[in-house]
């Protein structure tokens, strides 16, 4: 990691905060996550070496939750939940439509870089099922048309108060 980097700087502070502590790994990561936007090898070493932890641990952890990005997601995020109730309601036909209109791949980004297709195994959402998020926005009783419409809208830059 470069020194120079504010980066580097504010996950240095979110170190000290917790004492370089291997008990506070999990909001170690979190941090880092919010800081640089992902966990690319490099930083995992790092935050491996600070806390004096196998770097084989650092990425067992990381794995093992799905909330970690370890590629450099997309500037707009398409996050389909998987649970149950989704799954079952038909979550699986809108991803195929997604992948479909954008030339996307399951846990990839478009080639410009712009949209990533992600996946969670529950977003807590279940009486809206299917239900997908698009950035920050929950789209319940979802249909690949609605959900279409509403990507091609945020990355034409267009607002939807709908969403």
């Amino acid at each position: 990691m470069a020194t120079n980097d504010i980066r580097r700087t504010q996950l240095e502070r979110v170190l000290k905060k917790h004492n370089y502590q291997e008990s506070a790994l999990l909001e170690i990561l979190h941090s880092a996550q919010e800081i640089y936007g992902y966990l690319d090898r490099n930083l995992l070493m790092d935050i491996a070496g600070s806390l004096n932890l196998p770097p084989s641990h650092v990425y067992g952890v990381t794995t093992f939750y799905s909330f970690f990005k370890m590629k450099k997601p997309g500037q707009h995020i398409v996050t389909a939940c998987l649970g149950t109730a989704c799954y079952v309601k038909g979550v699986e036909q809108i991803v195929a439509a997604i992948e479909k209109e954008f030339n996307l791949k399951r846990g990839g980004s478009t080639a410009d870089g712009k949209l990533s297709l992600l996946f969670t195994r529950c977003i807590g959402a279940c009486a809206m099922a299917p239900a997908v998020v698009l950035d920050d926005q929950v789209i319940g009783k979802a249909t690949k048309e609605i959900v279409i419409e509403k990507i091609k809208n945020v990355l034409e830059g267009t607002k939807d108060e709908s969403v």
